[in-house]
């Protein structure tokens, strides 16, 4: 019979490489998220938000009319869209400002103007001065606009406005991570990760980092957006200017910071 012998012997040398492979492993405990061993990672998200007073307007402006026949309705219509624009320049608006948004020319076939044409154009126009478009669709309505919407009050710079929003949103995530750690004993050891997850401006929404995840998605989704407002037909109404209340426009925006902190 042969006697079956077993010896305990010492484990064989690991490569090299493989050694400071592992040794790496035993001094990290988090590499993704970047935490170094000793570490605890903290990940905050606040927002942030910040008020300017919109120095821009804008109003649509244009005009609807009928005739028998295609052509007649698109000369009439030019001959008033020629006069709506000769009152805005009287009022100092310069053609940049003014943009074509719709021209269109359909044959209507219901109603009471059955088969009559009806020639359409809608322009847009830019004031850099909020409070001077209520003069201004005074002015256009005098000058036979029958279709007329807003105007939308916004800020020249959008994006200085969002920056002083997002410097908030960081201060309160710094602010409460802080807090945190005192709570903790611990202190912050660095910023490891900031992610943008948009927001909302006026009725612009401001739109994130393509990598946040669904929750950061829902917490910025903007609020539902109003109908827009009601386009205006019909004669020129007897009261003068309609008042501009400006306002202010608020910015409010979401991040998320992870923050590495250490005992103290």
């Amino acid at each position: 019979m042969r006697e079956l012998i077993l010896t305990a012997s010492a484990p064989l040398p690991l490569p090299l490489p493989l050694a400071l492979a592992l040794a790496a492993c035993a001094d990290r405990s988090d590499e993704a998220r970047g935490v170094d061993y000793g570490e605890t990672l903290l990940s905050v998200s606040a927002s942030g938000q910040a008020e300017s007073r919109p120095d821009r307007a804008q109003f649509n402006a244009g005009i609807e009319t009928y005739s028998r026949s295609a052509k007649a309705a698109s000369e009439a219509n030019a001959e008033k869209i020629a006069e709506i624009v000769a009152a805005l320049r009287e009022l100092g608006v310069e053609e940049d400002y003014i943009q074509t948004q719709n021209v269109s020319v359909r044959r209507i076939d219901w109603g009471d103007r059955k088969g009559q044409y009806q020639a359409s154009n809608v322009f847009e126009v830019t004031m850099d001065n909020p409070d001077r478009p209520g003069a201004a669709v005074s002015a256009v309505t005098e000058a036979g606009a029958n279709v007329l919407s807003g105007p939308s009050l916004t800020v020249s710079d959008p994006e200085e406005v969002a920056n002083i929003a997002y410097a908030d949103a960081y201060e309160a995530a710094r602010n409460r991570a802080e807090a945190y750690a005192e709570a903790a004993g611990m202190e912050i050891s660095r910023v490891l990760y900031i992610r943008d997850a948009g927001g909302q401006q006026g009725q612009q929404y401001l739109r994130g980092a393509e990598a946040m995840n669904e929750m950061a998605v829902q917490v910025a989704a903007p609020p539902p957006v109003a109908p827009p407002p009601p386009v205006l037909t019909g004669p020129r109404p007897e009261s003068g200017s309609p008042g501009m209340m400006i306002g202010t426009s608020r910015s409010q925006v979401y991040i998320q910071v992870d923050f590495a902190l250490k005992e103290k």
